[in-house]
């Protein structure tokens, strides 16, 4: 029982900090590419690297990755941009694991004391025969709880396992998209007139 009590715990844990950090607007902020757009045209290459390392976002830092490879090949900046990519998806999936780790286990662990709860109700009878009730109950009891509290933490679990999985997957489309724009901004100031 404590194993499934820590799995809650645990997975509560996870759920709030995902549900904090996969927000669109701390992943992604509006404005970011406008404002580092707004400050290369006006030739402050170093004001747009400051602005973006201050901000601190998973998008600030895969842009800064292509604002401090701008004078080079488009091919360049576009490996630059895909490298931060990647190194930030660890940042998105935090702990999405240990979530889907809990959501498989836990059921088991309620299995687990299914299983204990029915080995106590077969001693049970084995040492007092069937005719007291009172004392299955208890085993049967214990059984059918541990079941049930391996579904309560699994079922949540899994939920939320499922639906920050699919938000880190559109948050990371969505930080490669405004990393293609930049790209495509960056190239056309370096087109010549």
């Amino acid at each position: 029982m404590w194993p499934l009590l820590l799995a809650s715990i645990l997975s509560l844990a996870i759920l709030l900090d995902r549900a904090r950090f996969l927000r669109r607007n701390r992943v992604v902020p509006p404005f970011l590419l406008d404002q580092v757009r707004a400050r290369l045209l006006d030739g402050k290459r170093e004001e747009a690297l400051a602005y973006l390392r201050q901000d601190g976002s998973p998008m600030a830092r895969v842009l800064a990755a292509g604002v401090a490879a701008r004078e080079r090949r488009r091919e360049v900046v576009r490996d630059r941009l895909e490298d931060a990519g990647r190194h930030q998806l660890p940042r998105l999936e935090a702990h999405l694991n240990t979530l889907g780790i809990i959501a498989g286990v836990s059921p088991l662990l309620g299995l687990l004391g299914t299983v204990s709860g029915m080995i106590k109700v077969f001693n049970t009878i084995a040492q007092q025969g069937v005719g007291q009730a009172g004392a299955l109950a208890g085993g049967i009891s214990e059984a059918l709880f541990s079941t049930a509290m391996g579904l309560l933490v699994a079922i949540p679990a899994f939920i939320a396992y499922r639906y920050f999985r699919h938000r880190a997957e559109v948050l990371a489309v969505e930080m490669e998209r405004v990393a293609m724009e930049l790209l495509d901004f960056l190239t056309e100031q370096e087109a010549p007139a």
